[in-house]
């Protein structure tokens, strides 16, 4: 006799409830960031849209963030901890490879024993965490996903470096994926191109930093630890221009398979949620996609600066606060990042 094993009871289609929004503490300015790397607020604000960065203080941590936005989506929602099914928090920096975040995370919005995951897919982390999140509550697993993406990429900064770490900002964006009788989130299109590693990563492991130390320790030699120009500390870099010609060119078409799976056009678009990684970028996409006018496209970089995962949930934040009307409207969010990773759907915003 075979035993038939019983599955989850699927549902139709899945929706965003509500997201939340946490930006660093510390307001920095062009000015405050231009020296180091012998540039100027004028340069800056004409190669990135950026006026003003969100930064975190020492005091501020990661966990901190993700817990501000995460209790902010959940109160928009009606929710408590208890009725979260699952947490999943996309970041690159979190202080420790390993517990995760989002176990943490989960134990303090009073969430345990939901499984809690991090997703490492840098700035398009939340994408792929929005991705999950539908496939679980549409699979009949979870009923009420949280989704967050945060970063406090000051802590992986070089101030002398000319090509990332003067636009990098801190911040968390939440949102909470539930299940809904009509599709409130159309078919994810993500992947990733692994030829391309080195074109945004860390300017050396973490085991080079350990390897430093047993030399200084063996040898008692510990310049290498002292002089503050060995830079041992990981710190983040990228290739600027072929960033700027991939997230151009390849994310536009992503973009669009994204409207096509989703069975819309982009004048049906209320809003164009792009990660926030250069305002140039941002404008470059709009006009590949023919955006027309009606359609607002997030600019949370100009004053949070670019904050990788946290990027488009803060951005959604930002236009909905700005302007309530947009709410049950159709987004096109895309995040495209380190690895090169990228990910995008079309969603109804909450």
């Amino acid at each position: 006799m075979t035993t038939t094993l019983k599955q989850y009871e699927p549902v139709a289609g899945s929706r965003i409830l509500s997201v939340g929004a946490a930006r660093g503490n510390l307001v920095v300015t062009n000015d405050d960031i231009a020296g180091p790397i012998d540039s100027s607020d004028e340069w800056i604000q004409k190669r990135t849209g950026i006026v003003t960065r969100r930064r975190a203080d020492r005091d501020l941590s990661l966990l901190d963030l993700s817990t501000q936005a995460a209790q902010e989506a959940m109160e928009k929602a009606c929710l408590s901890g208890t009725d979260i099914d699952a947490v999943i928090v996309s970041t690159v920096t979190s202080p420790y490879a390993t517990p995760s975040a989002a176990a943490a995370l989960a134990h303090n919005i009073g969430a345990t024993p939901a499984p809690a995951f991090d997703i490492s897919a840098a700035c398009a982390g939340y994408c792929y965490g929005v991705a999950q999140a539908d496939a679980l509550v549409r699979s009949g697993m979870a009923q009420h996903v949280l989704v967050v993406g945060a970063e406090k990429l000051s802590d992986f900064i070089d101030e002398t470096d000319r090509s990332i770490s003067f636009i990098l900002g801190d911040g968390a964006g939440a949102v909470v994926v539930a299940a809904a009788e009509d599709a409130g989130i159309a078919p994810s299109v993500w992947g990733s191109d692994g030829e391309r590693w080195e074109t945004v990563s860390m300017s050396r492991s973490i085991l080079d930093l350990r390897d430093a130390a047993e030399t200084a320790r063996r040898t008692g030699d510990t310049s290498a630890l002292t002089d503050p120009d060995s830079k041992l500390w990981p710190t983040l870099h990228q290739d600027g221009p072929s960033v700027f010609r991939w997230a151009v060119w390849s994310m536009a078409k992503v973009a669009q398979e994204a409207l096509d799976k989703a069975g819309v056009r982009a004048e049906d678009l209320v809003a164009f949620l792009p990660h926030q990684a250069n305002e140039r970028i941002i404008d470059e996409l709009a006009k590949q996609l023919k955006m027309p006018d009606t359609v607002t496209i997030g600019r949370d970089i100009k004053e949070t600066g670019n904050t990788s995962a946290a990027s488009i949930p803060l951005a959604m934040h930002r236009v909905l606060q700005e302007d309530p009307s947009l709410s049950g409207g159709l987004a096109l969010q895309i995040g495209f990042g380190a690895g090169l990773v990228y990910g995008a759907q079309v969603v109804r915003l909450p």
